[in-house]
């Protein structure tokens, strides 16, 4: 089967770019530059001075041979939170990979939060989803991705298809955290690899101190197959399960714990997400 190591040049190519700045009284979405089916609905402003903002991919879905280029700035002083109103799916691919390419990039004194639901995988999809967080001393930076293969909702496994994933984290120029991991039907079953679970999981914060990760580690207690640890002043949590559903709480507890000390803002959950 063909990994599509070839660059896709089928399918819809799409691309959105963001700004974020300060503005009197609140963040305003200052730059917005899209190509294709990718766009965004007006910012909310549920607690007065940060922009809320909701993703949009209008055709419900991604094929092989999509791409999706998405880059967000924000700058100076300014206070982001993005999400999405609903999972984003990647289908079974006829041969050519599909691509989602993430660059966030937060400034000094400001602070986003990146908190999209979950990524579903069918059986037979070939996908390739890189993430890359580029934060400035000073920089404050709360975000999760949740990854589904296949949908054990209905007993449905990712057996056949090939996924690979990266995260790549770095302050200054300096790495923080470099993850990858690719998942094939064997790998997703191994015990180097997923060990069948088809729910994983990655939170990270920062900056954070011994503790919020105290804190982390009693509320994740009783879930299990969850992990946190503290690198630096990064935390990072890490989930395999079987239910995004209990996935997204799990991790909305974690987000609405650590947002007062990371982001220094209490508690304002998205309306999306009570819809």
């Amino acid at each position: 089967m063909s990994t599509g190591a070839a660059k896709a040049t089928t399918g819809w190519q799409a691309q959105l770019e963001l700004g974020f700045a300060p503005r009197p009284g609140r963040t305003a979405l200052v730059h917005r530059k899209q190509r294709g089916p990718l766009a965004v609905q007006r910012p909310f402003y549920p607690e007065g001075d940060a922009c809320h903002l909701y993703l949009l991919h209008p055709p419900g879905g991604v094929v092989g041979g999509d791409s999706l280029r998405i880059q967000a700035e924000v700058a100076q002083g300014a206070h982001a939170l993005v999400t999405t109103p609903g999972a984003t799916k990647f289908y079974l691919s006829a041969g050519d990979m599909a691509e989602q390419m993430q660059t966030l990039r937060v400034a000094a004194d400001a602070s986003l939060e990146w908190l999209p639901q979950e990524n579903i995988f069918f059986p037979g999809a070939l996908t390739r989803l890189q993430t890359r967080i580029e934060l400035t001393k000073g920089a404050r930076f709360i975000g999760w991705e949740t990854q589904c293969l296949g949908r054990p909702v209905i007993g449905e496994r990712f057996d056949s298809g090939h996924a690979d994933f990266k995260l790549h984290i770095e302050r200054d120029g300096r790495p923080l955290l470099l993850d990858r991991i690719t998942v094939t039907p064997e790998r997703l079953d191994g015990a180097a690899g997923l060990r069948g679970w088809p729910v994983n999981a990655t939170l990270v914060a920062t900056p954070t101190t011994q503790a919020e990760l105290e804190q982390v580690r009693e509320l994740i207690a009783d879930a299990p197959n969850t992990g946190v640890t503290l690198l630096d002043d990064l935390l990072v949590v890490r989930h395999l399960g079987d239910s995004t559903e209990q996935c997204r709480k799990l991790f909305i507890n974690i987000w609405a714990a650590t947002r007062p000390t990371v982001i220094g803002r209490a508690p304002c959950p998205p309306r999306i997400w009570s819809t």
